[in-house]
């Protein structure tokens, strides 16, 4: 594997356990951590700019854009017990709009075309269990996920399901992470206990993710 390959496999781990070190640095004394904590609480606390947030996560996963981005907007700055329903009403309503589009489409196309294996995966094992798996576990694309239930025509009720809880379970990880680092960084104790619990969970659901990703490109490719 190449080293662009692998970056390019691996973005969003990558990028979330950059962000993650960043914000200890932050919180040690790099730059001004207070200002910018300070602004981001302050723009999420307008009710009406959260609801904008949300309905421009569901807009681009809807049409297979990273809508996961919208996540590093709320979760530092909002309690994980408002930003995690928010965060799965967003990305549900994004994932049903994409189930629709490519249903709509018919054909092998878009994000699809990047990510055979996991098409073919969920082809084979487009179960409750498999899918929550994907959902919940970090290296499996969201949007890609979204267009092929569609296109396969996975029955809805299960793609709903699925796609809930293990947003749920996802989302409540990272929100913790987040909003726990950004406290920390807040009070000068970024290394506390109650901080790397979060993390230490994060990292298992990366490490189980990684190798379910693994096991399902063997069996879309067997």
């Amino acid at each position: 594997m190449t080293m662009a390959s692998f970056l390019k496999e691996h973005a969003g781990p990558l990028l979330l356990a950059g962000l993650v070190v960043l914000g200890i640095g932050l919180g040690i004394g790099v730059g001004d951590p207070e200002w910018i904590l300070e602004t981001g609480r302050r723009l999420t606390g307008d009710p009406w700019l959260l609801a904008g947030l949300v309905v421009l996560m569901a807009i681009l996963f809807t049409f297979a854009l990273p809508g996961s981005l919208v996540v590093w907007l709320i979760a530092p700055f909002v309690a994980p017990w408002v930003a995690v329903p928010l965060l799965v009403t967003g990305s549900v309503a994004g994932a049903l709009g994409g189930y629709w589009l490519a249903g709509r489409l018919g054909a092998d196309r878009g994000p699809l075309r990047h990510h055979p294996w996991l098409v073919e995966a969920l082809r084979r094992h487009g179960d409750f269990l498999n899918l929550m798996a994907m959902r919940t576990f970090p290296g499996f694309p969201h949007s890609v996920i979204n267009y092929a239930g569609g296109m396969l025509g996975l029955p809805r009720a299960t793609f709903l399901l699925a796609t809930t809880l293990g947003l749920c379970v996802k989302w409540g990880v990272y929100s913790s992470v987040l909003y726990g680092a950004a406290e920390a960084i807040e009070d000068g104790d970024a290394l506390q206990p109650w901080t790397l619990v979060p993390l230490g969970v994060l990292a298992l659901l990366l490490a189980v993710g990684g190798w379910l990703r693994q096991h399902y490109r063997r069996s879309g490719g067997a």
